[in-house]
């Protein structure tokens, strides 16, 4: 049996992008997908317009707490997917890298981040068909 993937989110304050994109990922996954996520600048609570548009669609994020972005969890990380962080990742031989271009939801309502939520949803289910195929 192989050991299952693992994602590293990274946003410059982990507390929109990388926070919807990982719990998508969990909630589509599971099990299947080790799911990180990780900021330059960590914010100190995600944004609420984002946990609000996850809850629209039934993913409770509210347990989820900005991290500082760390080489261990870069190096822990088969995949990393970058939205707007520049060249604060560290960058390492042999990972897959993925630099998703997405608008930030900072000092947004959540009619404006329902559209990046809907964006992130459509990436994170064609990343979820190529890590876990189907059974």
């Amino acid at each position: 049996m192989t050991a299952r993937p693992s994602v590293l989110f990274v946003c410059v304050h982990n507390a929109g992008r990388s926070q919807m994109a990982a719990g998508w990922l969990r909630h589509l996954a599971g099990d299947a997908v080790e799911v990180r996520s990780a900021g330059s600048l960590p914010a100190d609570r995600v944004n609420p317009a984002a946990v609000e548009a996850m809850a629209e669609v039934g993913i409770d994020v509210t347990a989820q707490r900005p991290r500082v972005l760390t080489t261990e969890a870069v190096e822990a990380s088969d995949v990393v997917v970058t939205m707007g962080c520049g060249d604060a990742c560290p960058v390492f031989p042999g990972k897959r890298y993925l630099d998703w271009e997405l608008e930030d939801p900072a000092g947004r309502g959540v009619e404006a981040v329902r559209p990046i939520r809907d964006e992130i949803e459509r990436r994170v289910r064609a990343l979820v068909a190529e890590l876990v195929p189907a059974r």
